[in-house]
């Protein structure tokens, strides 16, 4: 029976999530498709808010300093980078942030919108190492993926500081094929995903997510079908082509033969069912130490098993 079960699950950090799930019995085959697919629509296609710019009070670029605090510019945006949002966002967004006083400044510090929420409200941002009236500003978007600082310069007002936008809700994705415990069948397997977030998604959410965004893509492609188009009417023997399928799929093995007969067999190079019905009994007879026995061996077991005769 089909089924999603979580085998592991564990919070490092609040804006550290990580689930180990498996997903199965699939068709054998179909695990390392799926497996595949998931990944890269889990990495890239799953909506996340991140910072896109950056405003502090008296400074022009990121390579500037000031006197107030411990760490330069550069350094304060790599911490902003950190923050992971979430909530809804319906556009662009600006957050402000006041610190007067000497001390932390952390992600609590800013002023939120009602419909927003840090995952990580502790992450260090800077120090104020004296009483200073400091002033910052972050500008918030929902994207995908991950976009380069060049990229948000069209949707920056001249002051900002332009920063690289990490969306992804997904950090990490694994995933491996492993064997059912079915002892009914080998023709099936599990595919056991781990799933790292943010924070901001639970891993199975996250699972969730893409598998929705696949289903619409698939939905999207049926119901686009134009019911008008033109095959080419080819006539194909497909019963026959279907039955040669099939045959080439028996292995000579499972005639239940002599080990003399199965031997000569395989020396003439006949390994299935599809091969050795395009030999008559004169043609077996013709084969090194194959007897009329052999032959009749050969017929019986065709008619008795599979209901086949020899041309």
């Amino acid at each position: 029976m089909f089924k999603i079960q979580c085998l592991d699950s564990k919070t490092e950090e609040a804006n550290r999530l990580y689930s180990k799930l498996l997903i199965g019995p699939l068709p054998k085959g179909q695990g390392l498709t799926v497996g595949n697919t998931l990944r890269r629509v889990l990495l890239t296609e799953l909506p996340g808010i991140a910072i896109v710019g950056v405003r502090i009070a008296n400074v022009k670029h990121e390579f500037a300093n000031l006197d107030c605090l411990q760490e330069d510019i550069v350094e304060i945006i790599l911490n902003l980078k950190q923050i992971c949002f979430k909530g809804k966002l319906e556009k662009p967004l600006v957050l402000g942030l006041t610190k007067n006083s000497k001390g932390i400044i952390t992600a609590e510090d800013f002023e939120l919108d009602s419909q927003l929420t840090i995952v990580n409200p502790f992450q260090y941002i800077g120090t104020l190492t004296k009483d200073s009236n400091f002033e910052l500003e972050v500008l918030i978007d929902n994207g995908k993926n991950y976009i380069l600082s060049q990229e948000n310069l069209t949707v920056l007002e001249s002051d900002f500081i332009p920063v690289d936008a990490i969306f992804m809700p997904v950090h990490k994705v694994n995933f491996f094929i492993e064997p059912t415990k079915l002892e009914v069948t080998s023709e099936v397997e599990n595919l056991v995903l781990e799933i790292s977030t943010n924070g901001t998604l639970k891993p199975l959410d996250a699972l969730f997510y893409a598998a929705d965004l696949l289903e619409n893509v698939f939905k999207t492609i049926k119901s686009n079908t134009d019911t008008d188009f033109i095959y080419n009417e080819i006539e194909l023997p497909q019963i026959e082509q279907e039955d040669k399928v099939s045959l080439e799929n028996i292995l000579i093995e499972e005639l239940e033969l002599s080990v003399r007969a199965y031997n000569c067999l395989k020396r003439a190079n006949i390994h299935n069912l599809g091969e050795l019905l395009q030999y008559s009994e004169d043609d077996l007879l013709a084969f090194k130490n194959f007897g009329q026995k052999s032959a009749k061996e050969v017929m019986e077991n065709l008619k008795t098993k599979f209901n086949k005769t020899l041309n």
